[in-house]
Protein backbone atom coordinates (compact mmCIF):
# COMPACT_ATOMS: atom_id res chain seq x y z
CA UNK A 1 0.00 0.00 0.00
CA UNK A 2 2.78 2.44 0.88
CA UNK A 3 4.49 1.71 -2.49
CA UNK A 4 1.25 2.58 -4.27
CA UNK A 5 0.98 5.86 -2.36
CA UNK A 6 4.61 6.65 -3.21
CA UNK A 7 3.97 5.96 -6.92
CA UNK A 8 0.84 8.13 -6.92
CA UNK A 9 2.72 10.94 -5.14
CA UNK A 10 5.62 10.69 -7.60
CA UNK A 11 3.21 10.76 -10.56
CA UNK A 12 1.42 13.79 -9.11
CA UNK A 13 4.73 15.63 -8.61
CA UNK A 14 5.82 14.77 -12.17
CA UNK A 15 2.49 16.05 -13.56
CA UNK A 16 2.77 19.27 -11.55
CA UNK A 17 6.35 19.77 -12.72
CA UNK A 18 5.30 19.20 -16.35
CA UNK A 19 2.51 21.76 -16.05
CA UNK A 20 4.85 24.26 -14.42
CA UNK A 21 7.44 23.76 -17.16
CA UNK A 22 4.79 24.25 -19.85
CA UNK A 23 3.56 27.40 -18.12
CA UNK A 24 7.07 28.76 -17.92
CA UNK A 25 7.60 28.13 -21.63
CA UNK A 26 4.39 29.97 -22.47
CA UNK A 27 5.42 32.87 -20.24
CA UNK A 28 8.57 33.44 -22.33
CA UNK A 29 6.56 35.01 -25.17
CA UNK A 30 4.19 36.81 -22.81
CA UNK A 31 4.75 40.55 -22.90
CA UNK A 32 4.57 43.55 -25.18
CA UNK A 33 6.18 43.33 -28.62
CA UNK A 34 6.92 45.99 -31.23
CA UNK A 35 6.00 44.74 -34.68
CA UNK A 36 8.48 44.91 -37.52
CA UNK A 37 8.81 48.51 -38.64
CA UNK A 38 7.55 49.79 -35.27
CA UNK A 39 4.02 50.54 -36.53
CA UNK A 40 2.30 48.86 -33.57
CA UNK A 41 2.74 47.12 -30.23
CA UNK A 42 1.09 43.79 -29.51
CA UNK A 43 0.50 42.45 -26.02
CA UNK A 44 0.84 38.66 -25.93
CA UNK A 45 -0.85 37.01 -22.96
CA UNK A 46 -2.24 33.66 -21.83
CA UNK A 47 -5.81 33.03 -22.94
CA UNK A 48 -6.87 29.95 -20.97
CA UNK A 49 -4.32 27.30 -22.06
CA UNK A 50 -3.20 29.13 -25.22
CA UNK A 51 -1.50 32.40 -26.15
CA UNK A 52 -3.24 35.32 -27.80
CA UNK A 53 -2.27 38.87 -28.68
CA UNK A 54 -3.96 42.26 -28.93
CA UNK A 55 -2.89 45.54 -30.54
CA UNK A 56 -2.34 47.99 -27.68
CA UNK A 57 -0.46 50.85 -29.39
CA UNK A 58 -0.25 52.37 -32.88
CA UNK A 59 2.41 54.74 -34.15
CA UNK A 60 -0.32 56.40 -36.24
CA UNK A 61 -3.61 55.78 -34.42
CA UNK A 62 -5.66 58.23 -36.49
CA UNK A 63 -6.82 58.03 -40.10
CA UNK A 64 -6.62 60.90 -42.65
CA UNK A 65 -9.79 62.45 -41.18
CA UNK A 66 -8.29 62.55 -37.69
CA UNK A 67 -10.52 59.71 -36.44
CA UNK A 68 -9.28 56.53 -34.70
CA UNK A 69 -8.42 53.84 -37.24
CA UNK A 70 -10.95 51.04 -37.69
CA UNK A 71 -10.81 47.56 -39.19
CA UNK A 72 -11.92 48.93 -42.57
CA UNK A 73 -10.41 46.08 -44.65
CA UNK A 74 -12.26 43.31 -42.80
CA UNK A 75 -14.33 41.28 -45.28
CA UNK A 76 -17.14 41.05 -42.70
CA UNK A 77 -18.98 44.35 -42.93
CA UNK A 78 -20.13 44.27 -39.29
CA UNK A 79 -16.47 44.04 -38.16
CA UNK A 80 -15.31 47.09 -40.13
CA UNK A 81 -16.39 49.51 -37.39
CA UNK A 82 -14.24 47.93 -34.66
CA UNK A 83 -11.21 49.99 -33.67
CA UNK A 84 -7.69 48.81 -34.49
CA UNK A 85 -6.58 49.62 -30.92
CA UNK A 86 -7.67 46.63 -28.85
CA UNK A 87 -8.03 44.44 -31.94
CA UNK A 88 -7.34 40.73 -31.38
CA UNK A 89 -4.38 39.99 -33.65
CA UNK A 90 -3.07 36.60 -32.48
CA UNK A 91 -5.25 33.65 -31.40
CA UNK A 92 -4.95 29.99 -30.47
CA UNK A 93 -1.20 29.44 -30.04
CA UNK A 94 -0.06 26.30 -28.22
CA UNK A 95 3.47 25.10 -27.40
CA UNK A 96 4.55 22.58 -30.03
CA UNK A 97 6.95 20.68 -27.76
CA UNK A 98 10.04 22.51 -28.98
CA UNK A 99 11.30 25.11 -26.50
CA UNK A 100 10.21 28.62 -27.45
CA UNK A 101 7.92 27.60 -30.32
CA UNK A 102 4.14 28.00 -30.47
CA UNK A 103 1.99 26.97 -33.40
CA UNK A 104 -1.56 26.08 -34.42
CA UNK A 105 -2.34 29.78 -34.06
CA UNK A 106 -3.65 32.44 -36.38
CA UNK A 107 -2.68 36.02 -37.11
CA UNK A 108 -5.08 38.62 -38.46
CA UNK A 109 -3.70 41.28 -40.78
CA UNK A 110 -5.83 44.44 -40.58
CA UNK A 111 -3.98 45.86 -43.60
CA UNK A 112 -5.56 43.29 -45.94
CA UNK A 113 -8.39 41.89 -43.78
CA UNK A 114 -7.04 38.34 -44.03
CA UNK A 115 -6.34 35.74 -41.35
CA UNK A 116 -3.32 33.47 -41.74
CA UNK A 117 -1.97 30.38 -40.00
CA UNK A 118 0.95 31.39 -37.83
CA UNK A 119 3.91 30.14 -35.80
CA UNK A 120 5.73 32.08 -33.07
CA UNK A 121 9.39 31.32 -32.34
CA UNK A 122 11.26 32.98 -29.48
CA UNK A 123 14.75 33.61 -30.87
CA UNK A 124 16.01 35.12 -27.61
CA UNK A 125 14.47 37.00 -24.67
CA UNK A 126 13.89 40.12 -26.78
CA UNK A 127 13.28 38.72 -30.28
CA UNK A 128 10.18 36.92 -31.57
CA UNK A 129 9.95 35.45 -35.06
CA UNK A 130 6.36 35.60 -36.33
CA UNK A 131 5.64 33.51 -39.44
CA UNK A 132 2.26 33.89 -41.12
CA UNK A 133 1.38 31.52 -43.94
CA UNK A 134 -1.28 29.90 -46.09
CA UNK A 135 -1.29 26.11 -46.18
CA UNK A 136 2.32 25.27 -45.34
CA UNK A 137 4.82 27.46 -43.45
CA UNK A 138 6.97 27.30 -46.60
CA UNK A 139 4.43 29.63 -48.27
CA UNK A 140 4.53 32.57 -45.92
CA UNK A 141 6.20 35.66 -44.58
CA UNK A 142 8.29 36.15 -41.47
CA UNK A 143 8.45 39.26 -39.33
CA UNK A 144 10.84 39.90 -36.45
CA UNK A 145 9.20 41.51 -33.42
CA UNK A 146 11.16 43.13 -30.60
CA UNK A 147 10.20 43.07 -26.94
CA UNK A 148 9.16 46.48 -25.58
CA UNK A 149 10.79 47.21 -22.21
Amino acid sequence: MSKMIAHVAAAAMLAAWSLAAGGAAAADAVGVWATEGGKSHVQIMPCEDKLCGTIIWLKEPLNDEGEPKHDANNPEEEMQARPILGLPLLTGFVPNGEAGVWDDGEIYNPEDGETYSCTLTLVDDDTLKVRGYVGLPLFGKTQIWTRVN
